[in-house]
């Protein structure tokens, strides 16, 4: 099949890539920046090419003729606004709308879009509001299709080697003595990528998937402040989590959003926190995937280099 990964030069795309070119797919990554691809080119049924896909006449050019187009585009930052801002709403609901609308005028077999577990349009977080509009505009834009083509999974947070999750703690660990932080009570489920991509995988031929929704979760449920522990540990460089008060983490995450570049956490993030972050039922079966556990990965790509 020739599938189409927009968004697959980013953490979940590279390991989706891989697992699509071992199965004999031919892939298609597009990309603003063509260095930010270079990796993917050493698999020979890849080819990666700049584009725009936020403009249509290109969107349209790079789904015609694929059996799947995979969307994995998503952000953690934007400017402010009502109900979201302007970036969340370019990368979160513009975006799968033109790419759901591309795949209907090109009749394409199947659109797969990741959103987010939590999204919610009423969430406490401009990134959870943005993600559930972002939804919304994929049904409506397959409202009168005659087969609806599309699946969406809502992924709790993601983790696995070269995670910016996991990672990002066991990097601060290193530096500080206490790592201080607010919403450390917040819950979550992470998940591994490689159950992520399984899933996404199965889905691809399933007729049960048409049209659904899926939540992707872990086995297990921990608070922030126990994977940020767990991060120190398996790092190599024990730490104690100083639980802040969430008015003092918002000063904090105003300061992060100070700086020059990402903001290593804004105050929209925080605000994710305050709604947990864990799935209503366990992973559905018929996506074949078996919850993988995070202590029996984290430990190995967290460890330090010997």
């Amino acid at each position: 099949m020739r599938v189409l990964v927009i968004g697959g030069a980013g953490f979940i795309g590279r390991h989706l890539v891989g697992r699509l070119v071992a199965q004999g797919h031919v892939v298609h990554v597009p990309t603003r920046q063509y260095k930010r691809g270079r990796e993917l080119m050493v698999h020979p049924t890849v080819t990666v090419m700049q584009a725009d896909v936020h403009d249509e006449a290109t969107l349209d050019r790079l789904v015609s003729g694929c059996d799947v187009v995979v969307n994995l585009v998503g952000i953690l930052h934007s400017r402010g606004g009502d109900p979201f801002g302007p970036d969340f709403d370019r990368a979160h609901v513009q975006l799968p709308k033109r790419i759901a609308q591309a795949c209907r005028r090109a009749e394409t077999p199947r659109f797969i879009h990741i959103s987010a577990l939590g999204a919610d349009a009423q969430g406490p977080s401009g990134y959870l509001r943005s993600k559930a509009a972002g939804e919304v505009a994929i049904k409506e834009a397959y409202t009168d299709a005659e087969h609806e083509s599309y699946t969406i999974f809502r992924p709790s947070v993601v983790f696995g080697p070269q995670d910016q999750f996991m990672n990002m703690f066991a990097g601060l660990a290193k530096y500080l003595p206490i790592l201080p932080m607010a919403g450390a009570y917040a819950k979550m489920q992470p998940v591994y990528v490689s159950d992520v991509t399984d899933a996404i995988l199965n889905v691809i031929k399933a007729p049960f998937a048409l049209n659904q929704t899926f939540e992707l979760a872990g086995p297990r449920v921990y608070t922030l402040g126990e994977l940020v522990k767990l991060a120190a540990l398996w790092s190599g460089h024990p730490r104690m989590v100083l639980n802040l008060p969430m008015s003092l983490g918002r000063l904090q995450a105003f300061a992060f959003e100070l700086l020059p570049g990402e903001p290593l956490l804004s105050r929209d993030n925080l605000a994710s926190l305050t709604k947990d972050n864990v799935a209503a039922l366990p992973m559905d079966p018929r996506l074949g995937v078996v919850p993988t556990p995070l202590e029996s990965v984290a430990p190995i790509y967290l460890a330090p280099a010997t």
